[in-house]
């Protein structure tokens, strides 16, 4: 089986803990089967895999997000990259063209889209599975998966099938309604729309190939920035004649909340977090290295991290988006492909930075024009390269780095280092990548 998994998120719903890079499927919240915290994304990668370990998944992501998707499933995983932001049509159509021109899918090769982000046992993902049996059958164009409701929930599109059969086809979509006209769906067999879609592999290459010029995948990665923003539902999906449901009655979560996410996460509290006997449903996590004390407090949370601290009712943190949007600030912590990077200081002309580095792994080649650097190392042994320069490095060594001198450090061992920014315009995007 084809598997795309879309991974996206602008970081809004789970601040301060997500934010622009670390999107809500990258927080380590979940716990594995030896009792190590793991992320949205590892867990339901595993539970693919576990599912079906010849799987073939490409992840569908932002070029933000790529360095956290390595850093925590493996240098080897699939990734198609989005030049920019454009919806899931585009999203998906690109996912498609790099799997029929780059990796060589088949057209008559089954593909199942599905969002990166559901808490859901492995029974889901089993009935994911049956999805490509439908599409080789060949009864439908598209084959999608609904959700039994559980309440009549306001939140979800739903889709209502042509009857109660476990595979039907779908008589028409309704956007998120009001609760009673959830309630009056519900009463007709309706079921939510979880965003997951089956289909033919040259299906899709024909509908793209209608809908968007262009010769191949290269040629529409450079035209990408130019395609319209729609989601694959409207683009797609509600224009398509020949499209089936198939029903799925298990436990299915989206966690898009902290009020959904204090039910699923493994934990009460994470961090250095203490909650007095009176406490009532209080979830609390610390990312800072101060302590947090929490009192009397009856169903709140509270997240604390480098990106800012929040403290409120669980049912109304859910409507955090606009603050978020009013308070945001640069983005202090990542997870990089090399390890982590956080943000500890800001002043006018400096940023203090404490990157941590997995043994074997390394910062790519690069310079910058606008900004000096010192790196100080703090712990483990490694080295540097600066202007073709190799200089063994450990605990006390300082290495200066001028504007437009190219740079890198490998970890020899597990290694942290604390690097200063200097300079009049402290940008990220004055990072100009280099060859070695």
């Amino acid at each position: 089986m084809n598997m795309i998994l879309l991974s996206g998120g602008s970081g809004k719903r789970l601040w301060p803990l997500s934010n622009d890079v670390r999107s809500k499927q990258f927080i380590r919240l979940f716990k594995d089967a030896d009792g190590n915290y793991e992320s949205m994304l590892h867990r339901v990668y595993n539970q693919i895999m576990t599912v079906n370990p010849d799987a073939n998944v490409t992840i569908a992501t932002s070029a933000t997000q790529v360095s956290a998707i390595h850093n925590q499933l493996g240098e080897d995983v699939s990734i198609c990259v989005e030049p920019c932001r454009r919806d899931t049509f585009p999203a998906i159509m690109l996912a498609a063209a790099y799997l029929h021109d780059e990796l060589g899918a088949g057209a008559d090769e089954a593909v199942t889209v599905c969002p990166v982000d559901p808490y859901v046992d492995n029974a889901y993902y089993e009935a994911v599975n049956r999805l490509e049996e439908l599409v080789n059958r060949g009864t439908a164009n598209l084959t999608l998966m609904g959700i039994e409701p559980t309440v009549p929930s306001k939140k979800y599109g739903y889709i209502i099938p042509e009857s109660r059969e476990p595979v039907s086809s779908v008589k028409e979509f309704k956007e998120k309604p009001d609760r009673e006209a959830a309630k009056l769906y519900i009463s007709r067999g309706a079921l939510w729309n979880a965003g997951v879609f089956s289909f033919r592999l040259g299906y899709l290459m024909e509908k793209a190939h209608s809908m968007i010029d262009f010769t191949d995948y290269r040629d529409l990665y450079a035209r990408y920035g130019t395609l319209e923003k729609i989601s694959f539902d409207y683009a797609v999906v509600e224009k398509e004649p020949s499209i089936q449901v198939m029903r799925y009655a298990g436990e299915w979560k989206d966690v898009g909340s902290w009020n959904m996410m204090s039910e699923v996460m493994a934990d009460r509290t994470k961090g250095n977090v203490t909650l007095d006997e009176t406490c009532v449903n209080v979830n609390a996590v610390n990312e800072l290295d101060i302590p947090i004390l929490v009192m009397g407090c009856k169903d709140m949370v509270v997240a604390a991290s480098t990106d800012g601290i929040l403290v409120a009712d669980k049912e109304r943190s859910g409507q955090m988006k606009p603050y978020v949007e009013a308070i945001r600030t640069d983005v202090h912590f990542a997870e990089k492909s090399y390890g982590t990077y956080t943000v500890i200081d800001a002043q006018p002309g400096s940023l203090t930075i404490k990157n941590t580095m997995k043994a074997g792994h390394r910062m790519s080649y690069h310079f910058h024009e606008l900004k000096d650097e010192v790196w100080t190392i703090v712990s483990g042994t490694g080295k540097t390269i600066v202007d073709g320069m190799e200089q063994t490095v450990r605990p006390g060594d300082v290495v200066t780095i001028a504007a437009g001198c190219r740079h890198m450090i490998i970890a020899e061992t597990d290694l942290s280092l604390i690097e200063i920014q200097i300079g009049t315009e402290l940008s990220l995007k004055d990072k100009i990548m280099c060859d070695l």
